[in-house]
């Protein structure tokens, strides 16, 4: 398979928000708190290129209200996923907010053009098969249906949502005018999260706001500039799907970062995942016709 343009870019952006489990797994500052300075610093490293090189384009006042939805949706997505996190465990918190290409794959058939084909969900049940092998079957089937659990799912839908809500804004508008809009009224909201929270804003190390400048520069801005082109030129279901990946690279990060278990039954799941985001990107059936 030939990779093209948009597809090296989603590969690259999901590399770089494989670079975020490890960074919050040091615990260096609070779930909301990190997720806010994750999109105000890329606000402020995005806001002045885009202003002073007068490559902002105002939408139609219907794509920016639309785009201001998404900022919203998306920092609520973070900071849901954080607390359930806190909440529970990560490994359960994971797999529930990565079942959003299953409601991706819903969702694009009711209100998308580019229908989900049997190939889509086909990698969909491999991919899920691997995360389930990747966690743990334990994990799995000792799910608890608490707060926890709801929010963790609630995350994978904020997070289809996004995707969907985003695919359509992208057909008619640009990636750095709509990633601005987002970084705006995604941090406005989160600061106003934070601040009913009463988290603090200041007096971190000099290792933490090292660690949030990283997440802000690379895991948001560089990464969500490359997705956000992927998307624009990918099916959302394909864009979807293939973000499980970052599951995969942050397990190896783990291990060779922070020293976490590798075992064959995770490097099982790992190829399985794999294997179902490439049955996604084959063009023809992989399902023999009678």
């Amino acid at each position: 398979m030939k990779i093209n343009k948009p597809q090296f870019a989603l590969f690259a952006g999901i590399v770089c928000i494989s670079i975020f489990p490890i960074l919050v797994r040091l615990h260096l500052t609070g779930g909301l708190i990190s997720a806010f300075y994750r999109m105000f610093i890329a606000a402020l490293l995005l806001l002045p290129y885009v202003f002073l090189s007068k490559k902002f384009r105002l939408p139609s006042t219907e794509l920016l209200l639309l785009s201001c939805v998404c900022g919203i949706i998306f920092a609520t997505d973070i900071a849901i996923w954080n607390i359930a996190i806190q909440k529970s465990s990560a490994t359960q918190a994971t797999l529930l907010a990565n079942l959003s290409p299953v409601w991706v794959g819903i969702g694009s058939f009711f209100f998308l053009k580019n229908k989900s084909g049997v190939n889509f969900w086909l990698g969909t049940a491999v991919a899920l098969l691997g995360m389930i092998v990747l966690v743990g079957f334990e994990t799995f089937s000792e799910l608890n249906f608490d707060l926890a659990f709801v929010l963790a799912l609630l995350s994978g839908m904020l997070y289809a949502t996004y995707i969907l809500i985003s695919k359509n804004i992208l057909e008619k508008a640009d990636v750095l005018s709509f990633l601005s809009i987002v970084l705006i009224s995604s941090s406005i909201f989160l600061a106003i999260v934070c601040g009913f929270s009463r988290e603090n804003f200041a007096g971190f190390s000099n290792t933490a706001w090292l660690v949030l400048f990283v997440q802000g520069a690379v895991c948001q801005l560089m990464a969500w500039l490359l997705i956000s082109y992927a998307t624009q030129h990918l099916r959302a279901t394909r864009v979807s799907l293939s973000l499980l990946g970052q599951a995969v690279l942050a397990t190896f990060l783990a291990w060779f970062f922070l020293g976490e278990t590798m075992s064959w039954d995770r490097i099982l799941g790992a190829v399985f995942l794999l294997l179902g985001i490439r049955i996604t990107f084959y063009n023809k059936s992989v399902l023999i016709k009678s």
